[in-house]
């Protein structure tokens, strides 16, 4: 069966599930799949994912780049076997649920003691996708590949899951939750990743009244009626969080807010809102992207003008002070 099982799963895989044929030892015995995977996330915690090499890797194991193949077939294998290796994170136990009130039915369903029980439970599981990126920046630089298929992965999976057994919601609607949490979670966590990232460079800081004032200059609101009193405010260009407002957890809480109304919904019989199908793209054309060019054009030399008027103000004011 084992056998069976490895023909059909990626090579990558079946080493996740410890299925895969490992190779015969060689006289070097202390060399393994763990190793190799462990010495590549110490290289990609410290210095990013585009060091990860099996040059890399098999120098500071001290073997030859040879060695490593005889455990893994490519360095696809090792980044989807560090990507799993990342996900090994504490799970809270199915007891820990019950102690927080929730029954499970005999026929396995759950049913929660609070109405906000699972809110608590996928509050916390989508958190836990932004601890794995901000333990190991270069998570989110591995492409996804398809569905998960390693176990720790999928043990992750199943723990949001899990908070949503009680929830009368169908298969396929709990496996759109969990991607809507997940992707959710990852994008605040690439942005907040990426911000960091740009504080600690020598980029000047994008803040400030001198900043403000500048940009205020270009987001007119004739061209950006709505954003243009954020910008006047400082509030856009708050990079501090002056405003002591926590941009993940409000947008989290609006998303549960939403899957609560629509499980009351469930729950009570009333007709969900069906869900629409995806808009049609802008379609590209020349004479939109000419028009654009056009009025870039106008604003820069408007932009100008208002600099030469502002100049010539200038001047006349001190002529008469004069």
């Amino acid at each position: 069966m084992a056998d069976d099982v490895e023909d059909v799963l990626p090579r990558a895989v079946a080493l996740s599930w410890g299925v895969a044929e490992h190779p015969q030892r060689g006289p070097k015995r202390e060399l393994s799949i763990e190793r190799i995977i462990d010495t590549a996330i110490e290289i990609a915690d410290a210095d990013g994912l585009g060091a990860v090499s099996m040059s890399r890797i098999a120098g500071d194991l001290g073997f030859t780049t040879m060695s490593l193949y005889r455990y893994v077939t490519s360095k696809d294998d090792v980044l989807a076997l560090m990507q799993d290796a990342v996900c090994a994170i504490p799970i809270p136990p199915d007891d820990e649920l019950a102690r927080r009130g929730d029954t499970v039915s005999q026929e396995g369903s759950r049913t929660d003691g609070s109405d906000h029980d699972w809110r608590a439970g996928l509050r916390r599981w989508a958190m836990a996708s932004i601890e794995v990126i901000q333990a190991h920046p270069w998570f989110p630089d591995i492409p996804i590949s398809g569905i998960p298929l390693m176990p720790n992965n999928l043990a992750v999976l199943d723990w949001g899951l899990r908070e949503m057994r009680g929830l009368p919601l169908t298969d396929a609607e709990k496996m759109s939750t969990a991607l809507l949490l997940s992707s959710y979670a990852r994008a605040v966590a690439i942005v907040e990743r990426d911000v960091s990232r740009s504080r600690s460079a020598d980029a000047p800081p994008a803040r400030g009244e001198a900043f403000t004032a500048a940009l205020a200059e270009l987001v007119t609101p004739e061209r950006f009626p709505d954003l243009a009193p954020l910008v006047s405010s400082g509030a856009y260009a708050d990079s501090d969080g002056a405003d002591d407002q926590d941009d993940f957890a409000f947008g989290l809480e609006r998303i549960l807010d939403g899957i609560e109304t629509y499980v009351a919904a469930r729950r009570s019989g009333e007709p969900v809102t069906p869900y629409e199908e995806r808009p049609e793209p802008i379609p590209r054309d020349k004479a939109v992207r000419e028009a654009a060019k056009a009025r870039r054009e106008a604003e820069s030399r408007l932009r100008e003008a208002r600099k030469h008027e502002r100049e010539a103000i200038a001047r006349a004011r001190e002529r008469a002070a004069r």
